[in-house]
């Protein structure tokens, strides 16, 4: 607003000398608008305080300049667990020199998938990112048919039919299992993540491999599934401790479920690293402030975010898969009986 009267798109272009066109072209980031013009009419806009109508360019230009970013877990998880507050930046981190903007989607287990599915093909967006998939969802096959872009975070039940980005979790699993063993330890339990991922699924099957590879026996008993928190994590713990008093090592599927499992180790007097080594999944911040240290697997999840937004907003809309590497980062919660002495 400019004396109480908004300012005009004719406004902008008579300030910065080009046409209404070039002006209009310029906001929407149109190729076909040399730089020099771009740069006028932007500080054209700035100096005059020129506010877009953007329900009017999305009906000029067929686009919202929007992208959904549909996260399936309830809010508990979504603002207590680190990894969701570091993909949405790498997200962001895409978009934001593209002008376009974010919108998260919280959907409940009890959200009806039709009404979603209304809401991101009635061109509110202009693709979708979707993450924390449990099982088989209906809605990917449903986009699909509508025409909806979209890429899902992490491997989809249906890998070759859509595009995904995800990290090799069967080597990180396996890396962590392999170091816990070249320490020593010989009763190596696992909190595995939920089943009905296949982040769940594959940092199990790493950790199986793992043992298989350093001649452990498998041990169902020393197997527990639990979801990615830290109350979880401690529960798991617990159940294991009761079945294996003997345990030696634990892999934990992420970060908080480790910080839980030190939570009860503490709680029945055993000693970490001394008697229980731990390891982590997802190097978080809290993994160099736990008591001790915790050893975690890193993975790229702001890069997986970055990695997400760059598919979605290229042309070629063809399925492709991105898979991104993981490194042990080691710490003194899984040193050796030798090194802690």
């Amino acid at each position: 607003m400019k004396n109480g009267q908004k300012v005009t798109l004719d406004q902008v272009a008579k300030l910065a000398r080009v046409s209404r066109a070039t002006a209009s072209r310029a906001l929407t980031a149109n190729p076909r608008v040399s730089s020099e013009a771009r740069r006028a009419v932007e500080r054209a806009s700035r100096k005059l305080g020129y506010i877009p109508n953007y329900a009017a360019r999305a009906l000029a230009t067929g686009r919202s300049d929007a992208i959904a970013l549909v996260i399936f877990e309830p809010t508990r998880l979504l603002f207590g667990d680190p990894f969701f507050p570091r993909l949405i930046r790498g997200v962001d981190d895409v978009l934001a020199t593209r002008e376009t903007q974010l919108i998260l989607l919280a959907p409940q287990a009890t959200s009806r998938t039709d009404r979603l599915e209304r809401y991101l093909a009635a061109g509110h967006v202009d693709g979708v990112l979707l993450v924390s998939l449990h099982g088989f969802h209906p809605l990917l096959g449903r986009l699909a048919e509508r025409g909806v872009p979209f890429v899902v975070g992490g491997r989809p039940a249906e890998p070759d039919l859509f595009s995904y980005v995800d990290v090799d979790n069967v080597h990180g699993a396996y890396t962590a299992v392999s170091h816990l063993a070249s320490r020593g330890r010989r009763s190596i339990a696992t909190i595995g993540g939920p089943q009905d991922m296949p982040a769940g699924q594959d940092r199990l099957a790493g950790y199986r491999q793992a043992l298989a590879a350093a001649g452990l026996p498998a041990d169902l008993d020393l197997e527990e599934a639990a979801d990615f928190t830290q109350d979880d994590g401690a529960r798991a713990m617990d159940l294991l401790l009761r079945r294996r008093p003997t345990l030696d090592a634990v892999f934990a599927a992420s970060d908080p479920m480790a910080v839980g499992a030190l939570k009860t180790l503490e709680g029945w007097g055993r000693r970490v690293p001394d008697d229980v080594a731990v390891i982590g999944y997802d190097d978080d911040p809290v993994a160099s402030a736990t008591n001790p240290p915790l050893s975690s697997v890193w993975q790229p999840i702001e890069e997986m975010g970055r990695e997400m937004a760059r598919l979605l907003l290229e042309p070629d809309h063809a399925p492709r898969r991105v898979m991104l590497g993981t490194e042990l980062r080691v710490r003194h919660s899984s040193m050796s009986a030798r090194e802690v002495a």
